[in-house]
């Protein structure tokens, strides 16, 4: 254990460097969860797959690893959400953490060793803003606690911006009591109608930043061996961590830093008003879960990924293959199946090992499969098939019974890969039309049979927000970055 020698990209640094521990064998890792207002859709989706490959290397390699991904249940956005459907704020985030780990089960996502709420850690929150207001870091004013950016030296070395970029960045709310538009908000009031918490500078409720920040330093400790989220966190919400933490407590916060990219539709990137929010609930129902895993992982995880038809076609194109050659000799139905586990082959984990090099990692699995297609001994072919599975079971791959995963990719392959939909376009259009003044009227029965007959025809559904709730009445997913 150890002896793998891992390189990240980390992106304090810029670089790509070897894996630095605090601990000999012990690795901590924390990553920026969804904040829980609405569906899960794919953007959610790619940090959750990309950081899970990092943690099964990381627990093939060393002996200890604690990985914590945290849900954000306090926020501007829930407010809204709950106020819109006339429903209790817990409501919304109860049925969206519920919707999110199960869309994250379907897609082989092993849950985090500790997945902290917001609301659970109030008092930690609160701890940690005594700190800074105790160091000379932070303030009271007109009811808020915020955090002083000039009274700490190292802001800015995260993002690399200027301050002038980083006011432009944040989008800075310039309120009157703050002493620089830059500080940003640790603690706010709360009216009655929202959630609130009493504290020694009234009833409120934490700011975004602070948030993670108290949760590591209750969970891990600072430092913390890797801290992973979205690019759209670089600034101001990682930043802004850095700043609280070594504030704080003056120790260093972490020694990597890392980042997954975007993820686009057809060039544009996802939002609401264009419409081209894709859930992970819909894509769903057209592909098993290892397919959208796969066309996730398709692109190394600090490229932009451009999402299209033609990556779910191609993602159960290169699954089939390799279930094919599984079932190779067919002396083996599963993993376990002949007792014999595996051990990844070396040059599937050295290519992980060099920063998730995932085109390297694909290349060789495709090798092996054709290695095993060509074994001449039942031996040879048993070797093979257990080292695919072991290399399979880093990517989160290849761990179906190979018959019934084939059974399940041929099916929907038909509906996927015709070039014709069953709807020619004026048709198609004219549902479209209809889905649309069906949600609009709110009959939302009538809006989701036409949005399967839509997607049963070939058709991408995105949503800004879910069709109705589904028994249990429908979680509300999570927001593309806020951790």
């Amino acid at each position: 254990m150890g002896t793998l020698r891992i390189q990240l990209h980390d992106s304090l640094s810029r670089r790509k460097r070897p894996l630095q521990l605090e601990q000999p064998d012990r690795v901590t890792l924390y990553v920026c969860g969804p904040t829980v207002y609405d569906l899960p859709h794919i953007g959610n989706a790619r940090p959750a797959v990309v950081f899970d490959v990092l943690v099964r290397l990381l627990r093939h390699a060393y002996r200890q690893v604690i990985y914590v991904r945290n849900f954000t249940d306090v926020d501007d956005k829930i407010n809204a959400a709950a106020a819109s459907k006339g429903v209790p704020i817990r409501t919304i985030t109860e049925r969206t953490i519920a919707a999110y780990q199960a869309d994250m089960r379907a897609l082989h996502v092993l849950p985090p060793d500790r997945e902290p709420r917001v609301t659970e850690h109030i008092s930690d929150i609160q701890l940690l803003i005594a700190q800074l207001l105790d160091r000379g870091h932070a303030y009271v004013a007109a009811g808020h606690v915020l955090f002083e950016v000039a009274s700490f030296a190292g802001y800015g070395q995260l993002s690399g911006r200027t301050k002038e970029g980083m006011q432009a960045g944040a989008r800075v709310e310039v309120a009157p009591f703050k002493r620089d538009p830059m500080d940003f908000v640790l603690w706010k009031p709360s009216s009655p109608d929202l959630s609130g918490w009493e504290s020694p500078w009234g009833r409120g409720r934490p700011g975004w930043h602070v948030e993670c920040t108290a949760m590591i330093q209750r969970h891990l400790g600072f430092p913390i061996d890797i801290h992973g989220g979205g690019q759209d966190l670089i600034f101001p919400h990682h930043e802004n961590e850095i700043a609280q933490g070594c504030a704080a407590t003056g120790l260093p916060y972490c020694h990597t830093w890392l980042h997954n990219s975007f993820i686009t539709v057809a060039g544009q990137k996802m939002s609401k008003s264009l419409g081209n929010v894709l859930l992970v609930r819909d894509l769903l129902l057209q592909v098993p879960g290892e397919v959208l895993r796969l066309a996730l992982l398709a692109s190394h995880y600090r490229q932009p990924l451009d999402w299209n038809q033609e990556r779910l076609v191609q993602a159960k194109r290169t699954l089939a293959a390799f279930y094919r050659a599984l079932t190779c000799g067919d002396t083996a139905t599963g993993v376990g199946a002949t007792g014999n586990e595996g051990e990844p082959d070396p040059i599937v984990l050295q290519a992980l090992a060099d920063d998730l090099n995932i085109s390297a990692t694909l290349a060789r699995l495709h090798g092996m499969s054709r290695e095993l297609q060509r074994a001449s001994s039942a031996a040879e072919r048993e070797s093979l098939r257990a080292s695919l599975l072991a290399s399979g079971r880093l990517l989160g791959l290849l761990q179906q019974d190979p018959h019934q995963a084939l059974a399940a990719l041929q099916a929907p392959s038909q509906q996927l890969e015709r070039s014709q939909p069953k709807l020619i376009e004026g048709a198609i259009a004219e549902l479209q039309k209809r889905r649309l003044q069906a949600r609009q009227d709110g009959d939302f029965q009538l809006a989701d049979r036409l949005r399967r007959q839509l997607i049963e025809a070939g058709v991408t559904v995105a949503d800004g927000r879910a069709c109705r709730p589904i028994a249990p009445p429908t979680p509300a997913g999570p927001s593309h970055h806020h951790g």
